[in-house]
């Protein structure tokens, strides 16, 4: 039921605001209501759903407000560790970068769009963690949760294309040491991916829970 629920929100199956009743759940995977809730907990903790008082499970619907003000949150964060790094990073740690981009522009070929959204997060992630910096690393992961959701919800495998395209830009930016240019093309990067994002925040085009996870 976890990996349904998680592999169908990452596919963008599950539309922004869908209900996830309890009944619905446990008669769509055969399960008890109090297995339902324990998943559903795990996904709240995960940011992925919202647990509402006396209303019970929803898929996020993050307002285009949300959506900018984490967006605002990473490229501030994002470009000062950007400029951190530049001066740092050895062959080894540019070796391992460059290698996480082949690995997402492999998943991106092959169309597999949770392992690509999975991939591109972690991209980030790694940038952090080189600086060693457990504090910065944990609020950036915070952000990225909320972000690959809004990826997940608002924007197609196809319109996502140019992102292992731009970390490959970034990585050959920090092995020349060019910090300047490392900056503004990941400032670019965020501000491509939420400005698609944005422009999606009205469709509505939600399928039949029972068929969304019969594929899972």
């Amino acid at each position: 039921m976890y990996r349904s629920i998680s592999g169908a929100l990452l596919d963008g199956k599950l539309r922004p605001g869908t209900p996830l009743r309890e009944r619905n759940l446990a008669e769509v995977f055969g399960a008890t209501r109090t297995a339902v809730r324990k998943v559903l907990a795990r996904l709240e903790r995960e940011g992925k759903v919202e647990l509402r008082q006396n209303r019970g499970a929803f898929v996020p619907q993050p307002s285009v407000e949300d959506i900018h003000a984490v967006y605002d949150a990473r490229r501030a964060v994002e470009g000062g560790m950007l400029m951190l790094l530049a001066s740092r990073l050895g062959a080894t740690q540019l070796r391992a970068l460059s290698a996480h981009v082949k690995r997402e522009e492999e998943a991106h070929r092959a169309g597999d769009r949770e392992e690509s959204i999975r991939l591109a997060g972690a991209f980030h992630t790694h940038l952090t963690r080189m600086l060693g910096n457990a504090e910065l690393e944990a609020f950036l992961q915070r952000l990225l949760a909320r972000t690959q959701l809004f990826v997940a919800l608002y924007e197609s495998h196809d319109q996502s294309s140019c992102a292992p395209g731009e970390h490959r830009a970034i990585v050959e930016a920090l092995a020349r040491g060019e910090a300047s240019a490392a900056v503004s093309t990941m400032l670019h990067h965020l501000d491509e991916i939420e400005a698609r994002i944005t422009r999606h925040v009205t469709r509505d085009d939600q399928e039949d829970l029972a068929d969304i996870f019969n594929r899972y």
